[in-house]
């Protein structure tokens, strides 16, 4: 049976919270002080520890900073007054969770059924580093580039907590794998794994389909609907794209964060749920921020463990490694295995990647296609591929294709001048795209390698198209 050791100074929640821990299958032991702590600990090693901060002599998170004496315990701290600080400062001296007093039942309750010894977890971040040096995998990411081992070292210190992660990068960078990654290394890895496209669903449905909706709440609600919190419950919440989210929703999303309740659409019964939540975003968050589109106080309340995912441009010595991985992934569906030529990967090696590495498999997808035998070589590689290396400039006029009268693009190059701001690429580029395609959205969104609601968004920003 697991041990627990609760250090509480008011008798009366150390006794109700031992009791707690009986029903939940621990056996409990009390400490009213860090001294009667340490001295409980030598006695018998506690699998869990709740830890109050506020102790006659001295603060919780001093026991912390004994690493040796609770190497093998898992510590979750009990505050009056929760705060980002206090969870950034539990987080980098290994605590795994928090408790708001007076104690939620449920809350401790999933708290103790997430439960894993600090060692445990230490040992599958060492076993998943075994197979990033023999294989460059970690997790669902893949890539040897120092950039993306300092990705990987964040990952596995924040995976064990229930911190939320902000999750920022471009778009196909691979920012949902990040998140995957984050669940199967958590406490939370036998719970459900769910992600949401936030700029994909329609505004008039979102709040529905994250918080749920009642009979009849609305026309067209013939039955009961359980949103994504309630889903996802006990596990991990992807909310991809949350910039995209209305800002009325933002602030049903927050008070969810604070209380851990929610309400379904229709409903008037406060319903609790315990997930983690994982955001991401493909834009400038303070930005974001002054240009309305996420409110200050989630971006805090989100924000608490940062991790930004780097382009592809920026870890291109990762592309044979990909390119092979991607390659082979192919052929486990189609048969017959096939590799790249040198010459074929010193020409992807050339270009920028604004699809990143969804644009790398989307490119390779087609190659492997149409290569009937032998590796991959550049023939069926995109003739139109933007080099590295800046083009000569051209006048601002020339800078973005005219299309021709029977809707192709007179030029499958885009040139643009050095010193361009990256607002005017994206412009540019877009509409480029936009003008090769013909004006078609959909054939547009997957060649740029985004989603039908960022191509739609741009085009009525750009006041072309829309």
């Amino acid at each position: 049976m697991a041990h627990a050791l609760v250090v509480e100074d008011d008798a009366d929640s150390a006794r109700m919270l031992a009791s707690l821990l009986h029903t939940g299958g621990f056996t409990a032991a009390t400490a009213s002080s860090l001294r009667d702590a340490r001295r409980q600990i030598a006695l018998q090693r506690p699998d869990i520890v709740l830890l109050d901060l506020q102790l006659p002599d001295g603060n919780g998170l001093s026991l912390c900073e004994e690493a040796e004496l609770l190497s093998y315990s898992e510590v979750v701290l009990i505050t009056g007054h929760a705060s980002l600080d206090t969870s950034i400062q539990a987080l980098r001296l290994g605590a795994a969770d928090y408790l708001i007093k007076p104690v939620d039942t449920q809350r401790l309750s999933a708290v103790l059924s997430r439960a894993r010894s600090p060692s445990t977890l230490l040992a599958e971040i060492q076993d998943m580093r075994l197979q990033w040096e023999s294989t460059g995998r970690f997790g669902h990411l893949l890539g040897r580039s120092p950039i993306m081992r300092e990705v990987y070292e964040q990952i596995a210190c924040v995976a064990g907590t229930s911190v939320s992660v902000f999750v920022t990068g471009e778009s196909g960078s691979g920012k949902e794998l990040v998140a995957r990654t984050l669940h199967d290394l958590s406490r939370r890895r036998d719970g459900p794994f769910l992600a949401v496209n936030c700029g994909a669903i329609s505004p008039q449905l979102i709040e529905s389909e994250i918080f749920g909706h009642e009979r009849g709440s609305f026309t067209g609600a013939d039955r009961q609907h359980l949103g994504f919190f309630e889903r996802a419950n006990g596990g991990t919440l992807f909310l991809d794209e949350i910039t995209e989210m209305p800002l009325e929703l933002q602030v049903k999303l927050l008070r969810v964060l604070e209380t851990g309740t929610f309400l379904r659409v229709g409903s008037t019964e406060a319903r609790h749920t315990d997930v983690r939540i994982v955001a991401a975003s493909n834009r400038n968050l303070a930005q974001a921020v002054v240009d309305g589109a996420l409110r200050e106080d989630l971006l805090y309340r989100l924000n608490v463990f940062p991790l930004h995912l780097p382009p592809l441009r920026d870890r291109l010595e990762d592309l044979p490694l990909l390119a092979q991985h991607f390659l082979d992934d192919i052929a486990a569906r189609e048969g017959g295995r096939k590799t790249l030529t040198a010459a074929a990967l010193e020409r992807l090696a050339e270009y920028r990647w604004p699809g990143n590495v969804r644009e790398l498999r989307n490119v390779l997808q087609r190659a492997f296609v149409m290569t009937q035998e032998g590796p991959v070589t550049e023939r069926w590689l995109p003739r139109d591929l933007v080099p590295s290396q800046p083009l000569p400039p051209l006048a601002p006029q020339q800078r973005e294709m005219a299309p021709m009268a029977d809707g192709a693009a007179a030029s499958t190059e885009l040139r643009l001048q050095l010193g361009s701001s990256l607002a005017e690429v994206e412009r540019a580029l877009i509409l480029a795209t936009f003008a090769h395609c013909g004006q078609r959205r959909e054939q547009t969104a997957a060649m740029l390698g985004i989603s039908m609601k960022t191509l739609y968004n741009r085009l009525k920003e750009y006041g072309d198209g829309a």
